[in-house]
C-alpha cells in the first residue's frame, strides 16, 4: 500500500474522519493567530452564570473564529457544592481540563472526580452534570461545535435569580440543549 494511501485511510477511519462530511475545513474563519492574555476574554466580556451558579466564562476562542466548529471557555468556578442541572447537548460534545480544584462529574450513570491536570470528555446526548467540590476552581471548557453556548452564557449573563423551570427549559432548548434531570449532589 502506498504512504499516501496509507495516511488517508486511517485518517479516514480515524475521528479525525468525522470532518470528512463538513463542506468546509473546520478551522478556517481565523486566518491570523490572536492571544488572549490571562484573565481576559477574547472580546473583553465576562460572563457570569447568574442563578445557576455564580462562575465566570471568559470566552478565550470564540466559534467566530472556527467557523463555529469549536468555541474554548476559561470557567473560573465559584460555587463550591454547585453546578448546572442534568442536561443533554443535542449537537455537541464537551470537554473539561482542570486546571485547580476539584469537579464530581456524571455522564450518564457513571461518576468521575476530577482534580487538576484532569480531562473528562462527555460525548453528545449522554445526560451530564457536575458538581465543583472545592472553594476555588477552574476548568478549560470546549464545545464542538460551538453551537450557541456563547449566546446562552451571554443571556445567563442577565439573570438575577433561576428563572421559572419552564422557562430555564425553553432557555435550554433554544441553545441546543435540554434539560433531564436536578443538579447532581454529593
Amino acid at each position: 500500500m502506498k504512504r499516501s494511501t496509507f495516511i488517508l485511510s486511517a485518517i479516514a477511519a480515524s475521528p479525525l474522519g468525522a470532518f470528512g462530511g463538513i463542506s468546509h475545513p473546520p478551522f478556517q474563519a481565523s486566518h491570523k493567530p490572536f492571544k488572549v492574555n490571562a484573565g481576559e476574554a477574547r472580546f473583553g466580556t465576562h460572563y457570569k452564570m447568574k442563578g445557576l451558579t455564580s462562575n465566570t466564562l471568559d470566552i478565550k476562542i470564540s466559534g467566530k473564529d472556527t467557523n463555529n466548529a469549536l468555541v474554548v471557555f476559561e470557567q473560573t468556578g465559584q460555587t463550591p457544592n454547585g453546578g448546572p442541572p442534568l442536561h443533554i447537548h443535542i449537537d455537541q460534545d464537551e470537554w473539561f481540563f482542570v486546571t485547580e480544584g476539584e469537579y464530581l462529574f456524571q455522564c450518564g450513570n457513571e461518576r468521575f472526580q476530577l482534580k487538576e491536570g484532569d480531562t473528562i470528555f462527555l460525548p453528545r446526548n449522554i445526560p451530564h452534570a457536575f458538581i465543583q467540590l472545592t472553594e476555588k476552581a477552574k476548568t478549560i471548557v470546549s464545545f464542538m461545535p460551538a453551537g450557541k453556548m456563547e449566546a446562552f452564557f451571554a443571556i445567563t449573563d442577565k439573570w438575577i435569580t433561576v428563572p421559572a423551570r419552564e422557562d430555564l427549559a425553553r432557555i435550554f432548548a433554544d441553545h441546543g440543549m435540554k434539560i433531564v434531570g436536578a443538579p447532581i449532589t454529593l
